[in-house]
């Protein structure tokens, strides 16, 4: 069930693509204002509640990373979702600093995007955090010293390939360790092992 009032907000400056997905996300059931620039979506924010931002990350006014640090300088708190290309992950991890709940690769499924918009709102409907930061560290006492290097590689948005070569260690051993850090961790996707990194310090903001 959806919090009263709750809207998605696009933010794409590619008529066509935004077009698409507001009409896939009403048709999902969801009420959707778009957007066709930063600019245009940090002029309503300020009096925004009970919403979603879904902004492309690559835009020629003001990217999606710059556009989210904008909202953090003008105190508006709303869960966002960026949308990025493929290896793009390191400005993703970037938008992620910057304030992002969560990131989808293109091309993604529509169901992708659905259920993370869906996440944030039974989040907000809850109005709790959704990991409790003492845990994290927890888990991140149980990770060995590899597993350590190995994730702040990962949550820096590297590829295996790249990650062994600084480990001088081979890419299997990487996904061997990837695999071990993911279930350690209780991830279930990348933007929220980067999520449970910076709660927890680990990811310098």
């Amino acid at each position: 069930m959806l919090p009263d009032n709750f809207m998605v907000h696009l933010v794409d400056d590619e008529e066509v693509v935004r077009k698409s997905l507001a009409f896939m996300l009403t048709m999902a059931g969801f009420t959707v204002r778009q957007h066709q620039s930063a600019t245009d979506f940090l002029a309503a924010a300020p009096t925004i509640q009970q919403a979603c931002l879904v902004t492309d990350l690559r835009m020629p006014d003001l990217d999606g990373v710059e556009l989210l640090r904008q909202l953090r300088r003008l105190q508006v708190r709303i869960p966002a979702i960026v949308v990025t290309g493929h290896g793009d992950v390191p400005l993703a991890v970037e938008a992620m600093k910057a304030g992002a709940r969560d990131f989808i690769e293109k091309p993604f499924e529509e169901e992708s995007l659905i259920e993370a918009i869906n996440r944030i709102a039974s989040e907000l409907e809850a109005e709790v955090e959704i990991e409790n930061t003492d845990a994290i560290r927890s888990r991140l006492d149980r990770l060995s010293g590899r597993e350590k290097e190995v994730l702040s590689g990962v949550v820096s948005g590297l590829p295996n390939k790249t990650i062994a070569y600084d480990l001088n260690i081979s890419p299997r051993t990487v996904e061997v360790h990837r695999a071990s850090v993911m279930s350690k961790m209780a991830a279930g996707s990348l933007p929220e092992l980067v999520r449970m990194a910076l709660a927890a310090g680990f990811l310098a903001q």
